[in-house]
């Protein structure tokens, strides 16, 4: 069975894993097969966000786990980092979630870090008209930085925050980066540059005005997401080992 890690998006990305597993083997060992790896990972989420000055809210539990893996489906559906804005609602649409929870998701980016074979291209890839316009220089001293971390080519797994301002809190400083163009990702920029109709930007100057508003839009999405695909009963199980199903 090849995991969902190997997949193009998850490869040599993905981390944290162990913490799972740690979690994961003291439930067993107090509450054999009862919580699954599904829910913990949902409650960890939620946990992390607010240990880093995010919101709180109830996680809905009693999924199942997995009887296989998904690394077609892995490939397929994550958005990619440079995913222009039509792929991004069209990727969001086909789990069920709309523009206001691409948006508010999206926020979750004000925490983490990213390889640099995720903004390659966007650091390096400036058009004039960006040159051009900058006329603080902000957006090219932002590009210059990330270019000392992330060449043309080599050193793909070099990290940068997708958060330059307030790295390790969870914060609604994200929307006003990518107000500034100085989001990481080129998925994240296009939420404003790419947006002709201008719902989604009127959402990105909410939410970069108000963390309360963004707050109380992330943990609503999250709920949202949280109940997607849910294996119930017979169509899945309670992993003894989040790594493994069942033998």
């Amino acid at each position: 069975m090849i995991s969902e890690k190997q997949a193009g998006p998850n490869v040599n990305s993905l981390r944290g894993f162990e913490v799972i597993d740690r979690i994961k083997y003291q439930l067993e060992a107090a509450c054999p097969l009862t919580v699954s790896c599904a829910d913990i990972l949902a409650i960890a989420a939620r946990d992390a966000v607010a240990m880093r000055g995010g919101p709180c809210w109830e996680v809905y539990l009693g999924r199942k786990d997995s009887l296989k893996a998904s690394f077609d489906g892995a490939n397929q559906l994550i958005p990619a980092p440079n995913s222009s804005l039509e792929t991004l609602i069209s990727n969001f649409k086909q789990q069920g979630l709309d523009i206001g929870d691409l948006v508010a998701l999206s926020g979750s980016h004000t925490m983490g870090k990213a390889r640099c074979s995720s903004f390659r291209q966007q650091i390096h890839d400036a058009s004039a008209e960006e040159e051009q316009y900058d006329k603080y220089e902000r957006y090219t001293t932002f590009r210059r930085i990330l270019r000392s971390i992330c060449p043309r080519s080599g050193k793909d797994n070099r990290l940068a925050p997708l958060d330059f301002q307030t790295p390790a809190r969870f914060d609604n400083n994200y929307f006003i980066n990518i107000l500034e163009g100085r989001g990481l990702l080129g998925s994240d920029n296009v939420l404003v540059k790419e947006d002709h109709e201008g719902e989604i930007r009127k959402l990105v100057w909410a939410y970069a005005s108000n963390q309360e508003l963004f707050f109380a839009s992330f943990a609503n999405s999250m709920l949202r997401m949280g109940n997607t695909n849910v294996l119930y009963g017979n169509e899945g199980e309670i992993r003894r080992n989040c790594r493994f199903v069942n033998t």
